[in-house]
């Protein structure tokens, strides 16, 4: 047998790497299963050849068909050869693995070219356990495999929505991953140790035992372990490989079950609203993705409630007295104690009665210690606010430069939650690095002197310290000199000591009214001086005594009105996503790009977040359907149940189980009610607001559908985004007819975007006029249309909409008296776009039933007239 063994992989193996090198796409994997299968088949027709000459006993033997001895042996074999030990070592990019191997050995590492062009194998001696070991150091480019459904269910219309709750998920390893995929193949057989060197996160632990799975299927032998670290650094590397851990199986789990919910609730959702939407409004949105993720959708649903809070805020008037000195050129302002009265006769009688009796007197002046506090140890997401708060950096720019500098081992971990620092970390080393700076060189000094003492918050994630410089760094130019400043500036403030004052508190009496003003005058400005962030300045106040009597400069009445809420920053949206618990500090950046992407909102030049008109229809088309799937609760409660995962007191299987049966019952109720769905998107897209159809649907090039949640492994070919617009949304509209069918799912019936060609192009820009209509389906049991002369029933075809006049209104166009008829046979009316802007006076087509819609101009009557 022993022979036959060598004789069949000499004649087997060969061909069956070649069929693999040639067009045939086998993965080392089953270049071995197809050897072992066909070596096995005919070792046991030999033996039923030979039964008649073996006892019973013979033929119970292991003949060695089994691949796992077949790996052992060659695994016992490399693990006994001149070199010692001969380690794995798997990072999760090619720079990590990269940096790490040269801090490892030296810089004394051989180069080889892998599989896939983007990660190299860095090869070097090493000495581990006190046993001689050849490394090799390797990297994969995130993750290895994802979570998909099967190719029968891929396709948008092979099954129903609702299905995809329950149809089976697989693990598949993309295209652009295959040789990535095969380089660890190719490498597993000739190791007998694997090291994990990915990030210590939960997507990095998950990145992890994707690699653990296909090393395992080429070695099921290899001995894992786990290097655990925080910063690229010759210390922090040395200390993790000589102190590997077993990874962690629990937070992989956690991984797993969010990719699979994250799968089946934004395929289900979004391929039952972007086809319904698409049937519903063909001439808008017929080649438009409208996506949901249970991430992105609160995300959005924030921005939504806050527009609507500005929109319905209601100014109410009130009234204050103000009083102020001056006194050898020096003014103070007091502030009443009452601060303001929204009953202008009461604050009148009051302010007459002062007027009467100006004279103040000074009640009382306290002199007290005030304190500016330092800021806490920095996390994600207080480095993901404060770029956007002072540098006006995107989330989405700051984790991708935090990252890159870390990487390049300038930086700790940017994706932390712990916002203190252990005990056991020695900060001097860290301090003294910057002590040369020609910035904050000699600040360093005197918190070295001083010893570091960081003010510390309450949160730690137990495997990642405050995100700190790991050393000193020059060479870095615009944006990640910006962000590595603020890091190094907040990491040297953190350990300094707070600002230092007095405060100066005088309170007069004016007509048994009391006024308070406040003065500060700051002694010690500590950590201000390095970190110009905050601000904090002197306000010298005159000199006053106790008891001292005088007339103020100035006593006025003062009418005000109470303003509305302003605008979400970036910053005020991730606070609130840290709040309620939507995401993780590694994906709000993430979630904020996909809502922005897919323009459900807009972003001011000031920054403030405006909803779209399509996002702003889907947020209330649900929210009217009972659910308050825009509100937090529903992904904050996943949140909390993966969080339980990672700590091992909820089984993922329970979790899945649970969290598929709520969302499945929340999409059947959404498509039993998937009329309210269309009366609101209706409404907000509705032409009669004058707003252009580019307006609606920008041209959107740099979008790269950089979706995290939405689940789509296949979305229907598109061209546009959907677009937003300035100014308040339109108001509600009253009840409506009843018109074509009822369905929820479109059929692929006829969605005819021609009209897409005949419209104003789109010029970018936020803040613009905008002009012209857009057409908007009616059908279906939808809203009442302006000027049909029924609040409900039938409403007339080709009524009269907002913003425009019929040709017989406007005497001055009569051309425009000719008659034209839409594809669905309806006499149309012709209309004048009313609206300011580019087309205003612009004559046009638009008919409620087909969404058809023609430009005046664009139409050749000729040919019409020769029809006719």
């Amino acid at each position: 047998m022993f022979i036959l063994n060598r004789v069949l992989f000499c004649q087997l193996h060969p061909p069956l790497l070649k069929l693999r090198q040639n067009k045939y796409p086998l993965t080392y994997a089953q270049c071995y299963k197809g050897y072992f299968l066909t070596r096995g088949l005919i070792s046991s027709w030999l033996r039923s050849l030979t039964s008649g000459y073996n006892n019973s006993d013979n033929s119970n033997e292991n003949d060695s068909s089994n691949s796992d001895i077949f790996i052992k042996e060659r695994t016992n074999k490399m693990s006994n050869n001149r070199n010692g030990m001969r380690v794995l070592n798997v990072a999760e990019k090619n720079d990590a693995a990269k940096r790490i191997s040269a801090l490892l050995s030296g810089g004394n590492t051989t180069t080889n070219n892998g599989v896939s062009v983007y990660n190299k194998n860095y090869k070097f001696q090493y000495q581990l356990w006190n046993t001689p070991a050849q490394m090799t150091f390797t990297s994969v480019s995130g993750h290895l495999l994802n979570c998909d459904f099967g190719p029968e269910y891929r396709k948008w219309y092979s099954v129903e929505p609702v299905l995809l709750f329950d149809v089976p998920v697989t693990r598949i390893c993309p295209q652009n991953s295959v040789d990535v995929k095969t380089n660890l193949e190719r490498e597993a057989v000739k190791h007998t140790l694997l090291i994990i060197w990915t990030d210590c996160d939960r997507e990095g632990e998950n990145i992890g035992f994707e690699v653990i799975d296909v090393c395992r299927q080429m070695n099921p032998h290899l001995q894992v372990y786990r290097a655990k670290f925080s910063e690229i650094t010759p210390a922090a590397v040395t200390t993790a490989i000589n102190n590997l851990i077993q990874p962690d199986k629990r937070v992989s789990d956690a991984v797993d079950v969010r990719q699979q919910l994250d799968l089946r609730i934004g395929a289900a959702f979004t391929r039952f609203q972007t086809l319904r939407l698409q049937r519903k409004f063909p001439g808008l949105l017929s080649d438009h993705l409208i996506s949901y993720g249970s991430c992105q959708f609160p995300t959005l649903g924030f921005v939504v409630e806050r527009y609507k809070a500005i929109q319905n805020f209601i100014s109410e008037d009130f009234w204050k007295i103000e009083v102020s000195h001056t006194i050898d050129g020096k003014s103070v302002d007091f502030n009443w104690t009452r601060v303001r009265l929204f009953d202008q006769l009461a604050c009148q009688t009051i302010f007459e009665k002062c007027q009467d009796s100006p004279l103040a007197t000074v009640l009382s002046i306290k002199c007290k210690p005030k304190n500016k506090w330092r800021p806490v140890a920095m996390d994600t997401i207080e480095l993901e606010k404060l770029a956007s708060r002072k540098l006006k950096m995107s989330a989405k720019e700051t984790m991708k430069i935090a990252e890159s500098l870390y990487t390049r081992g300038i930086i700790s971990y940017p994706r932390t939650e712990t916002n203190i620092f252990p005990k056991g970390l020695d900060l001097r080393p860290l301090v003294q690095m910057q002590t040369n700076d020609t910035n904050w060189g000699d600040f360093a000094q005197r918190v070295l002197n001083q010893g570091p003492n960081p003010r510390n918050g309450s949160k730690s994630d137990q495997a990642h310290p405050p995100i700190h410089p790991t050393r000193h760094e020059i060479g870095l130019q615009h944006n990640d000199k910006k962000i590595y400043d603020l890091i190094v500036r907040h990491f040297l403030a953190c350990c300094s000591k707070d600002a230092l004052g007095n405060e100066t508190v005088i309170e007069i009496d004016i007509a048994e009214e009391r006024f308070i003003a406040h003065g500060l005058q700051v002694l010690e400005r500590n950590y201000l001086e390095v970190y110009p962030y905050d601000k904090w300045t002197d306000k010298e106040l005159p000199t006053f005594f106790q008891g001292q009597t005088f007339i103020p400069t100035r006593l006025e009445q003062i009418q005000s009105q109470t303003s509305p809420p302003s605008l979400l920053t970036e910053a005020d949206l991730i606070s609130l996503m840290e709040k309620h618990g939507i995401g993780t500090d590694a994906t709000h950046a993430e979630h904020i790009e996909t809502i922005k992407l897919r323009k459900y909102v807009g972003v001011q030049p000031d920054g403030g977040f405006v909803p779209g008109q399509l996002g702003m229809g889907l947020v209330e088309g649900y929210d009217s359907m009972g659910f308050a799937m825009s509100k937090p609760h529903l992904r904050a409660g996943l949140e909390a149940d993966l969080k339980r995962i990672c700590e091992g007191t909820k089984n993922p299987e329970v979790v899945l189980t649970e969290q598929v049966a709520n969302y499945r019952n929340v999409f059947v109720q959404a498509s039993q009610q998937v009329q309210k769905l269309d009366d609101a998107v209706g409404h907000f897209l509705n032409p009669a607001q004058g707003v252009n159809h580019a307006d609606i649907i920008p041209d959107n090039p740099d979008d790269d559908d950089d979706d995290m949640d939405d689940g789509m492994g296949g979305p229907p070919p598109r061209r546009r985004g959907g677009g937003f617009r300035n100014g308040p949304p339109p108001p509600p509209r009253g009840g409506g007819g009843r018109g074509g069918n009822n369905n929820t799912f479109g059929n692929g019936g006829d969605q005819n975007s021609s009209s897409l060609n005949n419209r104003p192009a789109y010029t970018g820009g936020f803040d613009r006029t905008h002009s012209g209509t857009a057409p908007a389906s009616q059908s279906g049991r939808g809203r009442g249309r302006r000027g049909s002369g029924s609040a409900s029933g039938r409403g007339t075809r080709g009524g009269r909409r907002k913003g425009a006049v019929t040709a017989q209104d406007d005497h001055s166009r009569s051309n425009a008296q000719q008659p034209y008829s839409c594809p669905c046979d309806t006499v149309l009316p012709c209309l004048t776009v009313k609206k300011e802007g580019a087309n205003k006076g612009r004559l046009f087509y638009s008919c409620t039933n087909c969404n058809h819609f023609k430009w005046y101009d664009d139409i050749n009557w000729d040919q019409i007239n020769r029809r006719s």
